[in-house]
């Protein structure tokens, strides 16, 4: 695995590799396609990258495989070891083999949540491409990063957004054509927008939180590798001792890691727990009543299901420096970045007792315009171009 992310580390890194590399890797996959047919009933997804079996694709290929309208459909998932994900109605591939960019030229349809090309521009025109992505709205995203020049999803028949403010994203920053954007929220976001007390009692349980607690959830954004691709760490000031003391009658503190990036150091007990191995984020949303984060899109999955949030922003000069953000931060988000411990702290302490409540509504509405039907949504278009051809 190291091997293979240093090799995804100088792709995105030396731009004269990565441009002969794309050339090249797709001439040959376009010639390659030439004599392998477009198999109408065949279904190729991923999930980040083949890191994760979740996210929108996940819902939708579960909801799919209980809709009749594609009981006659085969499905592939891609993944970086297949051997790990217990994946059912399926057949399973290693992403970025020759096998998963053939099976790409034979699919009918193409689901993801980041992309299925994988840099590379090898889709047919009948091929139907879906692409639900997982949020934009913080930091500078595709070409807008410094340096980048090569995100194109010219081709992608349905891309989901939720807000006006994002479809200006994908237009300018991804290429996206403005007849593919859906203003119609993510199907991993559609349970959020009605959960119930029973929802949230069973999502207690499966997480294992005693009676009476409350829940603070930090997940931090992805942040580049510091060692040339050997690792993507996550290490911020955090003393948990602080925290024990402060919260751990009445608080349990959960830490989960962005799907791109390695857990930090961290001593774990029944206060503080890692649960980035448990995939289903609603669930952890449905408990949680205050988000700390940083500069990830998590901030409009909270807005979705009204939890306060907080921006821990304890790298935010050189983080705006090397990425960027679509705006600023201490405007849009309430209470602002707040960059040491013992104001992230006192912010906690202030937001559980409902500060700046108006200031999150304000936030929802202007970023989340849309969702709560978006899987039925994505399935009914579907549906209608494949039976159209």
């Amino acid at each position: 695995m190291e091997i293979r992310e240093r090799l995804v580390y100088i792709l995105k890194h030396y731009k004269w590799i990565q441009y002969t590399y794309r050339k090249l890797t797709s001439y040959l996959f376009r010639f390659v396609g030439l004599f392998l047919k477009i198999e109408d009933d065949l279904i190729l997804i991923n999930s980040w990258a083949g890191k994760t079996y979740s996210d929108s694709p996940k819902i939708l290929y579960e909801t799919m495989l209980k809709d009749p309208r594609f009981k006659n459909y085969r499905y592939v998932w891609a993944f970086e070891d297949p051997n790990k994900f217990d994946v059912k109605g399926c057949d399973k591939i290693k992403i970025d083999s020759w096998k998963y960019f053939t099976t790409a030229l034979r699919a009918k349809v193409w689901i993801t949540c980041v992309n299925i090309e994988r840099g590379l521009t090898i889709k047919k025109k009948k091929t139907i491409y879906i692409n639900t992505w997982h949020g934009a709205g913080t930091k500078k995203i595709g070409n807008a990063c410094a340096g980048r020049h090569d995100y194109d999803l010219a081709n992608v028949n349905m891309m989901l957004t939720q807000s006006e403010f994002e479809n200006e994203i994908f237009i300018r920053d991804f290429k996206c054509r403005k007849e593919s954007l859906r203003k119609i929220g993510f199907p991993r976001n559609d349970e959020l927008f009605h959960v119930t007390e029973e929802l949230r009692t069973q999502c207690r349980k499966e997480l294992n939180i005693p009676e009476g607690k409350k829940v603070i959830l930090y997940a931090p954004t992805w942040r580049d590798s510091k060692d040339g691709g050997l690792s993507y760490r996550v290490e911020p000031p955090i003393n948990l001792e602080k925290w024990r003391k402060e919260f751990s009658d009445n608080y349990v503190m959960l830490f989960r890691m962005h799907p791109f990036t390695t857990i930090f150091n961290m001593q774990y007990d029944d206060f503080a727990r890692d649960i980035t191995s448990f995939v289903n984020l609603n669930h952890i949303l449905a408990i949680t009543d205050v988000l700390i984060t940083d500069y990830s899109t998590i901030v409009y999955d909270s807005a979705v299901a009204n939890i306060p949030f907080i921006c821990f922003g304890f790298d935010y000069e050189r983080y705006y420096a090397e990425r960027g953000f679509y705006f600023d931060l201490n405007e849009r988000y309430p209470g602002g970045v707040l960059h040491t411990e013992d104001e992230v702290i006192a912010r906690v302490k202030a937001a559980l007792q409902g500060e700046d409540k108006e200031k999150y509504e304000a936030f929802r509405k202007k970023y989340i315009e849309a969702g709560g039907q978006s899987t039925k949504q994505v399935l009914d278009e579907l549906n209608k171009l494949l039976i159209n051809g």
